[in-house]
């Protein structure tokens, strides 16, 4: 039985990414491990809805796939969440909008193009 799913990133300059999702979407540094030449190893970052983890790209990982998208489900106000993410530098690409099947939501890329959307609908 699965009891938490949590998405991975790998990013090419994963220290600008951790400040990024601290400044942008409100993400709390867990813990950082860092190898040779202070390349990210492992990253845990705690959010809202839950945990994302992350590193540095690496052209030898079959994990880095390139660009990523997920959904966060916030309990906050969407429309200051996106104008936060704005402010930090995410390019919002959707505007919040209210959905036909309830909730309210937007999309936006983070400095390495992954898109992240976050929204008060929640399944279930």
């Amino acid at each position: 039985m699965v009891t938490l799913i949590i998405p991975t990133f790998h990013y090419k300059d994963a220290h600008a990414a951790i400040d990024f999702l601290e400044n942008a979407f409100g993400f709390e540094r867990h813990a950082v491990y860092e190898g040779e030449n202070g390349i990210v190893e492992h990253a845990e970052m705690k959010g809202p809805g839950g945990w994302i983890m992350l590193g540095s790209s690496r052209p030898d990982s079959p994990y880095d796939i390139g660009r990523q998208s997920v959904y966060v489900v916030i309990t906050t106000d969407v429309d200051l969440h996106s104008e936060r993410a704005r402010h930090a530098g995410a390019d919002v690409f959707r505007e919040p909008e209210d959905q036909d099947y309830g909730g309210r939501d937007y999309s936006c890329r983070d400095p390495e193009g992954n898109i992240w959307s976050f929204g008060t609908y929640a399944p279930g």
